[in-house]
């Protein structure tokens, strides 16, 4: 009687055995083609979330694009642009280097108004200007404030206005060693992809006259036109108007700009190329030159 049971636990436990084992391999066998069902839907996932990913850096590069084609948008941007004008100085065989610091800050007054702070900060380099020598320094700093509206008229429309002053950090050529104190203001409309305006200022010496240096009355004017795309990509075309009241004499010149506003890790960032030419100029002001600049940007 104890043979029979023993034998009969032996065929149970066998059979037990093999139907767990075939279970765990049923198990397993399904539990591996589920994977493998799931792994498409996964990539499929990822490929969606990183096309939204990249639709929204898209939207967002654009929209950042038509606003640097504004120069007093509501954006905080550090614009660093370098520029090399040639054919400068008596004999022509000279260039000038100019590496600019100009970033823009808007501070909110109220609900309805801005305070658009807009430094520029030139750095300047003669090379043979005068034949064998070469010199450097700061130039002047223009400090402007513009009382700007948070919205645009119905059609478009954008003025702001508020001073300009001349601060005189510069030193021999580079700077006119005296204040300078002025209206500035802007003009622009934007109309779908299109901004055209033009941004002015005039400045008077106020802090008397130093020997050797010209009475300051200087005017400046820049008209603009330039068209975004998609992408966050910007064609361009603007004239920088210097008219000098004292010496007469005008230096005018024509900038046509691609730029490309894009993302390098979590950092907004626009990069742009400037080619040149002047259409007015005093003797031994350059002829042509080149522009790079990289626009840092900050959006809220």
């Amino acid at each position: 009687m104890g043979c029979f049971s023993v034998n009969h636990c032996d065929i149970w436990m066998n059979r037990l055995i093999k139907g767990g084992v075939k279970t765990v391999s049923s198990l397993a066998f399904c539990a591996a083609a589920a994977l493998v069902q799931a792994q498409p839907a996964a990539d499929r996932v990822v490929v969606e979330e990183r096309a939204a990913a990249g639709a929204s850096d898209a939207s967002s590069a654009d929209a950042l694009a038509k606003q640097l084609a504004n120069p007093v948008a509501a954006l905080i941007s550090v614009p660093i642009e370098f520029t090399w004008d040639t054919r400068a100085g008596v004999n022509e065989t000279g260039s000038i280097s100019t590496l600019i610091f100009k970033p823009v800050v808007p501070m909110s007054l109220n609900s309805d108004w801005n305070l658009i702070s807009r430094t520029i900060v030139p750095m300047i380099q003669f090379n043979d200007v005068v034949p064998g020598a070469t010199t450097n320094g700061f130039g002047d700093v223009l400090q402007s404030f513009f009382f700007s509206p948070k919205a645009a008229t119905a059609g478009g429309v954008i003025s702001v206005v508020g001073p300009a002053i001349s601060i005189p950090v510069g030193r021999d050529q580079f700077s006119t060693e005296r204040w300078g104190l002025g209206p500035t203001g802007v003009v622009l409309v934007q109309q779908g992809p299109w901004t055209y305006g033009a941004l002015v200022n005039q400045i008077w010496g106020v802090s008397g006259s130093h020997e050797g240096k010209p009475y300051q009355n200087a005017f400046y004017a820049q008209p603009f036109l330039s068209r975004t795309y998609a992408g966050g990509r910007t064609l361009g075309a603007n004239l920088e108007m210097n008219y000098d009241w004292t010496q007469q004499q005008w230096k005018i010149p024509l900038n046509l700009t691609a730029s490309q506003v894009t993302k390098i890790g979590s950092q907004m960032v626009s990069f742009g190329a400037t080619a040149r030419y002047y259409v007015a100029r005093p003797d031994g002001a350059p002829e042509w030159g080149l522009r790079f600049t990289v626009t840092l940007l900050f959006p809220k």
